[in-house]
């Protein structure tokens, strides 16, 4: 009589192993760039509409505000603050007024994203980035 032994074998159980390392080994920087690109979106997103608030504070009071509770935001929103800090700063001495919107990450968004890092864009809709990449990939 003989008998059938059933389940895998060390070798094909370690082939598998092997298998899945090198795909996961594939997929997880491309998932870490599709995160830090998602991230820095929605940072793009918030500062664009603190620039809206900020020209539509200037024409209410012929100014720019000087802090984003002015504007009307009493905290950032939490995708955004998680990984950026959103500053605002204005001078209304000079003629004509200036602001500049900026969006500093943190935490591992500051780790990865090398390339970008601060994002800003001020009074004339002038976008930049503080990093070692051009406006046109970060933005």
């Amino acid at each position: 009589m003989v008998s059938a032994q059933l389940g895998f074998t060390l070798i094909e159980v370690m082939i598998t192993v092997a298998i899945i390392a090198i795909l996961a080994a594939i997929a997880y920087p491309s998932y870490i760039q599709y995160v830090i690109r998602s991230n820095r979106s929605a940072a793009q997103s918030f500062i664009l509409g603190v620039a809206n608030q900020q020209e539509q504070y200037n024409l209410d009071a012929r100014q720019y505000a000087t802090t984003m509770t002015a504007l009307g935001y009493a905290t950032v929103p939490a995708e955004v603050a998680k990984n950026y800090n959103v500053t605002v700063a204005a001078s209304n001495a000079v003629t004509p007024p200036t602001y500049l919107v900026t969006a500093t990450p943190t935490g591992a968004q500051a780790t990865n994203d090398t390339q970008c890092m601060n994002l800003t864009i001020d009074q004339t809709g002038a976008k930049g980035v503080s990093g070692s990449g051009t406006v046109a990939s970060c933005w």
